[in-house]
């Protein structure tokens, strides 16, 4: 599965997402860029099935169910790698059942 992670996340979490094929956002040299051309250029650009933020107004600036890939927000306390990197064996787990189109609120703190 092709996973792309946020910038706001730490990259080393792609470690924690073995066999699949993770990006990041800097790595795709799509830094910066507000929500709205993102989400279109994971759309048409690179094919990823999930994407993974911390972004927690994602659901509020985007049409979720006409995205072609599944959304992951990350309810951490931080962004910090300490903070995210316990809720991605959740994020693995998930991945056998993350919908196109579909929210997926993984940890409390959103």
């Amino acid at each position: 599965m092709r996973i792309l992670l946020d910038e706001c996340l730490p990259a080393r979490l792609r470690h924690d997402i073995p066999g699949h094929e993770v990006q990041t956002v800097p790595r795709m040299g799509w830094s910066g860029i507000k929500n709205g051309k993102l989400l279109h250029l994971i759309a048409d650009g690179a094919k990823h099935e999930v994407f993974v933020t911390m972004d927690k107004s994602l659901p509020r600036e985007a049409k979720i169910r006409d995205l072609p890939f599944a959304s992951v927000v990350l309810g951490a306390r931080s962004n910090r790698f300490e903070d995210t990197h316990p809720l991605m064996p959740e994020v693995l787990r998930g991945l056998v059942e993350f919908r196109p189109g579909q929210l997926y609120v993984i940890g409390g703190q959103c």
